[in-house]
């Protein structure tokens, strides 16, 4: 009998899978798995004897004709042998008659399937299911066993690594807030400190202006009674070309105030787009922080890009506006980037069939309306923010990256600027964020926030 034993049956092996450390996107075959097959014409007591051996053994793989038939737990096959008149029953009996009262439903996985994947689909059979172990198949024909405390301390430990991660990431984002938000102090006071002095010269040039018109009133007062110069001031006025002064003073004066107010339009600019937001939102005109951030960038835009408004009548908007100058200067500039990145491609191709017409940016806004989900509700109100480019589009493959840089789930690395932007739409604002991509055809970021 001991000979037959070994020759029907040969040693379970265990993997060294357990040596190896586990991340988040760990497999089941970074695990320990048991590789212990039985034909169904072996005897109840030979696979117990197996049990008695090694007891941490979860159970035994059944084959019939060297092909997979199914799995018996060691808990399964003891609670057959304790019932009343189950060891004269199925004791000395081939494993087929006893698989075939204690048959169950096997959670069969592939070994590529995810820790924290396996843990969830474990969790969610029957109650009396849940100390089963599971069959892993690791290729064609061939499976192993894994043992549910095995899987249930590994999961524990990706989450303890999870939780780890989090919390760096979130220590990491704190003292980047707090940087930034040093920084948009900073910027905010040398703002503050530019402002005084073009407000002193903006405030001034009125009387400068004034005094101007003035004295050129009294020179010609003075030319006027007096219609014969004197030789020393006929050399001094065509030394000073007073002619030309003249003309051209009111004209200086009127360059020094369009270039004071614009100095001053950017820089007040510049405080909003460094404002801190405070606990709750605030009432804003999403048409003035557009303008805000599109002079700030208008640098990089002036001379290349074409700008459209279409400017719809929105009522201010409850917001974290100084969260929202940031979301608008990351899709202008990703906008911009593609924009000037294919214009430069055509410039250096010029064999290229696509020829890209004159860069543009279209800026649509608007109120929409969607109907409610629910009987009886009212439908709820957006406001619509599109921003539009006629740029080369976006292949699917960076579309499908961007998209899952949004999820959670995916847990990106480094979080890119459209992920902080669809964050502060999404989760701060109870928006929506949407993009919109055809190669060749350009790209459409569109916003909708609540209206209450």
């Amino acid at each position: 009998m001991v000979q037959e034993f070994r020759s029907e049956i040969s040693p379970p092996l265990l993997s060294a899978g357990s040596d190896r450390d586990l991340y988040l996107e760990s497999t089941l075959q970074e695990l320990q798995l048991y590789n212990f097959q039985v034909e169904t014409s072996c005897t109840g007591v030979e696979v117990a004897k197996v049990f008695e051996k090694y007891p941490l053994l979860p159970g035994a793989i059944l084959v019939e004709q060297g092909k997979y038939a199914g799995m018996i737990s060691r808990r399964r096959l003891l609670e057959f042998l304790i019932r009343p008149y189950g060891q004269e029953l199925f004791f000395n009996q081939a494993l087929s008659i006893l698989y075939s009262y204690a048959r169950t439903s096997i959670l069969v996985l592939p070994e590529t399937t995810p820790i924290l994947t396996a843990m969830q689909l474990t969790l969610r059979r029957s109650p009396e299911l849940v100390a089963e172990p599971l069959v892993v198949q690791t290729a064609y024909n061939t499976y192993q066993l894994l043992d549910v405390q095995q899987l249930n301390i590994a999961s524990w430990q990706i989450r303890g690594i999870e939780t780890q991660v989090r919390y760096e990431r979130s220590q990491a984002q704190m003292i980047q807030n707090d940087k930034m938000a040093s920084l948009g102090r900073l910027v905010d006071g040398i703002a503050h400190e530019i402002l005084d002095p073009v407000s002193f010269i903006w405030g001034n040039l009125t009387y400068v202006s004034n005094y101007s018109q003035d004295l050129l009133k009294l020179i010609a007062a003075y030319e006027k009674k007096l219609p014969v110069l004197s030789e020393e001031i006929v050399s001094l006025k065509e030394e000073i070309e007073f002619d030309f002064l003249e003309q051209d003073l009111s004209r200086t004066l009127a360059s020094i105030r369009t270039g004071t107010e614009r100095l001053k339009k950017m820089v007040i600019s510049l405080q909003n787009f460094c404002h801190i937001d405070e606990v709750y939102p605030k009432p804003a005109d999403l048409h003035a922080c557009i303008n805000n951030i599109l002079l700030l960038i208008n640098s990089r835009i002036k001379g290349e890009i074409e700008i459209i408004k279409n400017y719809g009548n929105l009522p201010p908007v409850y917001c974290f506006i100084g969260q929202l100058h940031q979301v608008f200067m990351n899709i202008f500039s990703q906008s911009i980037d593609f924009l000037l990145d294919e214009a430069v491609r055509q410039q250096f191709n010029s064999d290229s069939i696509n020829k890209l017409e004159k860069p543009q940016i279209e800026i649509t806004t608007s109120v929409v309306s969607q109907a409610a989900t629910t009987p009886h509700a009212p439908d709820s109100r957006w406001v619509s923010i599109r921003i539009t480019d006629n740029g080369p589009g976006m292949p699917q493959e960076l579309q499908q990256k961007i998209i899952e840089s949004f999820s959670v789930e995916k847990r990106a690395n480094k979080e890119t600027s459209l992920a902080v932007s669809y964050r502060i739409i999404t989760a701060r604002h109870g928006g929506k964020f949407n993009l919109i991509s055809k190669v060749g055809l350009g790209t459409e970021f569109e916003i909708l926030l609540p209206l209450l």
